[in-house]
């Protein structure tokens, strides 16, 4: 019983203290509810703030990836004076005569000059950059070697000038140069002319200069030492002047000079003088010396640079420089008929002589810059700043297009390299050090104050979704097959190097271009809401203006930049064999890219039997008045655009798979277009392939109310160059089309050669297009960049 009890009693208290038990813990969990939950929206909180951590650190990472390098081995090994025959030059492509050194921040020499009588009834400006606006009857260099001397002549109205350098003792050092300053009277009557030379740095250069005297300047650099620059052997000098002060940089010389002037009084005669020493209050050190010499024709003036005072017997002077000189000369002469053949295909001496002046400006174009691209991506709201790099490149044009330009720099290399490897590697591997992480390179390079002063705004940002024509590739392939017996191990070697940034450039092509269909790419940079403009531009396919589908969208396939990508592979190819790599994965590309079949699905008209992009079109376009109350131009549409074939539109763009030779020899498609490539109608002139045929929509149409057509008809070397030497190769290879196509590249390659040889002649200029109609000349000039191809086509060097 007693059991029973004490064990009912336990039983019943078990049952009370289980009871309080739960009470006391619902009591705790209502405590701790409230805790709990601030626990979870803690931990909320942390991943979302994580969250957000993250996202921020990775779209950094996104915004600075176009500003990163691709990595920290640079293909430019050598430079300054590590490279010394090339270390002093004609560097500044932009000013009429101008020498500097191969350093980030040279001083920099140059000359300025001006008719008094005509600057002050305002009918001239001070001549110092290159400038149409001029209107110098022709400039330019009639010899240049690239390295050791260069002769050129600048006609002026009344006044003939001659500016001639020399280099000596720079085989292993910095060595010495001599310019001489000629100038002589067109007409009968003696002319006075003000000339300006003058020795410059940036505000950043280490150093000095300083004047000693009116004709003579001293300096030092770190790399140089000290420096003497002395005026020599001048007559004919009426007056003179100085000028020593601190100018706001290089682009700003001439405005420095300009706010300088002022009147000079000595007896009964007036001149116009540079101001004396203007400097800021307690400042001594000014970057800016200049000296003026009112001469009277004919004068003559040399410019001595010396590294050591020395005595005056060793001078580069009078005798001594026209030695030297005449050397230069000779081995010029003798080298240009070695490697071009001119002589022994017949041509005259006159028609050399114009041959050797448009490679020479070529040569002579080329510059050194350095500084620093402005550049965007699709991550960054506002432009960045490249990393400050030098560049060592040819140019277009000294006059429209001082700075180094992606796509033409290819087809600047083909003569570059033919002349001198170890320029035009030097050239390539300057490039290929501006490409970032991402395996891209800005196809226009604006570098350095003097080369941003002269570009309009909305050219100077460089966006990372923006391609270029890969040209390299091509020079890269005709170094190593068409001047392969020029190859040595060392730049064998080099090429070598340069073969984790080839890979890596193919790469970003391949995918930052890719286009909607397997096989098929698309250019980027085309505005759907251009709509001012009768069809957008393609600047980045460096075909500007060329008619492309009427409405940019994502499903455009573009055949150029297909074919571009089949040349590249190829090439990549071609270079893995010949350096010991594996280049099975670009010959396959090639291969498939290049497939007959693939290319016509892609891009062939059956009904108008050609190559043609694919895109949302409409012909039925015009530009108009917005309304009678609103003169701006916009564009009209007046036809439902649809996916198509632009088959309309025929030139330049429907060539590419015959320019590229993609075409196999065999194919009725080669006929197609080789007999396309005759007709008047089309694109065949007396004066080379238009660039569209006078029966597409476009042809010679205005883009916008001021923009003249330019890819539109007139006619252009570049790819008249590759049509040139596609015919060639079709002329070599067995099939049905062999004689034709050696029959149309006989005659195509005198039309060109002839033409640009009669315009030069009568001109002084080779241009930067030709008119379809007439074969003049238009565009800037001097364009001795691509155009100057006609030199390889005179040689028949492919």
């Amino acid at each position: 019983m007693t059991r029973q009890r004490r064990g009912g009693n336990e039983h019943h208290h078990k049952e009370k203290s289980g009871a309080s038990d739960r009470r006391q813990l619902h009591r705790i969990s209502e405590e701790d509810a409230p805790k709990s939950r601030m626990s979870w929206l803690w931990t909320l909180v942390m991943l979302a703030l994580l969250a957000v951590a993250s996202h921020l650190t990775y779209t950094g990472y996104l915004e600075t990836r176009v500003t990163t390098k691709f990595d920290n081995i640079k293909m430019v090994e050598k430079t300054g004076l590590d490279v010394p025959k090339r270390y002093w030059g004609s560097y500044r492509s932009g000013v009429y005569f101008g020498m500097s050194t191969r350093e980030p921040h040279s001083p920099v020499l140059g000359l300025m000059w001006y008719q008094p009588q005509k600057l002050v009834q305002g009918a001239q400006s001070i001549r110092h950059s290159c400038d149409q606006g001029d209107k110098l009857q022709r400039y330019g260099w009639l010899e240049h070697d690239g390295i050791n001397f260069g002769v050129q002549e600048l006609v002026d109205g009344p006044v003939t000038l001659k500016t001639t350098f020399v280099k000596r003792g720079h085989e292993s050092g910095a060595g010495e140069w001599s310019a001489r300053i000629e100038a002589s009277s067109n007409v009968e009557a003696q002319q006075e002319l003000s000339l300006i030379f003058y020795v410059a740095s940036e505000e950043k250069a280490e150093g000095w200069i300083q004047e000693d005297g009116v004709m003579r300047f001293e300096g030092h650099t770190p790399q140089l030492g000290d420096f003497f620059v002395t005026l020599l052997n001048y007559s004919n000098v009426v007056h003179s002047s100085q000028l020593v002060t601190k100018a706001d940089g290089l682009h700003r010389l001439k405005d420095t000079i300009m706010a300088s002037l002022k009147w000079d009084v000595i007896g009964s005669s007036k001149f116009i003088s540079l101001g004396g020493v203007i400097l800021p209050k307690g400042d001594n050190k000014p970057n800016f010396i200049a000296t003026q010499l009112l001469v009277k024709t004919p004068f003559t003036m040399e410019v001595v640079y010396q590294i050591d005072e020395g005595v005056s017997q060793s001078r580069l002077s009078a005798q001594q420089l026209d030695e030297e000189l005449q050397r230069h000369r000779g081995d010029f002469k003798n080298k240009f008929e070695k490697v071009f053949r001119l002589k022994d295909k017949g041509y005259s001496a006159e028609d050399i002589s114009s041959a050797k002046a448009t490679f020479s400006n070529l040569l002579g174009g080329i510059g050194y810059f350095y500084g620093s691209s402005l550049v965007m991506s699709k991550y960054t709201e506002e432009p960045r700043s490249y990393w400050k790099a030098p560049l060592y490149t040819a140019v277009p044009s000294r006059s429209f297009f001082p700075r180094g330009f992606l796509w033409d720099e290819g087809f600047h290399e083909l003569l570059v390299s033919t002349w001198d490897l170890d320029i035009s590697l030097d050239v390539i591997a300057h490039w290929l050090d501006l490409m970032n992480i991402e395996g891209w390179i800005p196809r226009e390079q604006i570098l350095g104050e003097e080369a941003r002063s002269r570009v309009p705004d909305e050219f100077v940002v460089q966006k990372n979704e923006n391609a270029n024509p890969p040209t390299f590739l091509l020079t890269l392939k005709y170094i190593l097959t068409s001047q392969r017996n020029k190859l040595s191990k060392e730049h064998i070697g080099t090429i070598a190097k340069f073969w984790p940034r080839l890979q890596k450039w193919f790469s970003w092509y391949n995918v930052s271009q890719i286009g909607p269909l397997p096989g098929s790419y698309r250019w980027r940079g085309r505005d759907p809401n251009a709509l001012n403009e009768l069809n957008p531009k393609t600047l980045t396919s460096g075909l500007d203006d060329y008619p492309r589908a009427s409405h940019p969208t994502e499903e455009e396939r573009h055949i150029d930049l297909t074919c571009w990508m089949a040349m590249a592979s190829q090439s990549m190819a071609i270079i893995a064999d010949r350096i010991g790599q594996n280049g099975d994965k670009y010959l396959d590309t090639y291969t498939a890219l290049s497939d007959p079949l693939l290319m016509n699905k892609l891009f062939w008209s059956g009904s108008m039997r050609r190559y043609a992009d694919f895109g949302l079109h409409t012909d039925a376009v015009k530009l108009g008045r917005k309304s009678k109350n609103d003169s701006s131009i916009i564009r009209f549409v007046q036809g439902k655009p649809k996916a198509q074939l632009v088959d309309k539109t025929f030139g330049y763009v429907s060539l590419f798979p015959f320019l590229l030779c993609l075409i196999p020899p065999n194919s009725p498609k080669l006929g197609d277009v080789l007999n396309d490539l005759k007709k008047p109608e089309l694109l065949w002139t007396p004066y080379g392939l238009r660039s569209l045929s006078t029966d597409s929509p476009m042809y010679l149409k205005k883009n916008t109310e001021h923009d003249a057509p330019y890819w539109r008809g007139p006619i252009w070397m570049n790819i008249n160059y590759l049509a040139v030497k596609a015919l060639h190769h079709y002329s070599q290879a067995e099939g049905p089309f062999k004689v034709l196509a050696g029959e149309i590249y006989k005659e195509l390659c005198s039309n060109l050669v002839t033409n640009i040889l009669k315009r030069y002649k009568d001109s002084g200029f080779v241009y930067e297009q030709y008119n379809d109609k007439t074969g003049e000349g238009q565009g800037c000039k001097p364009f001795t960049g691509w155009s100057a191809l006609v030199v390889l086509i005179m040689g028949e060097i492919y």
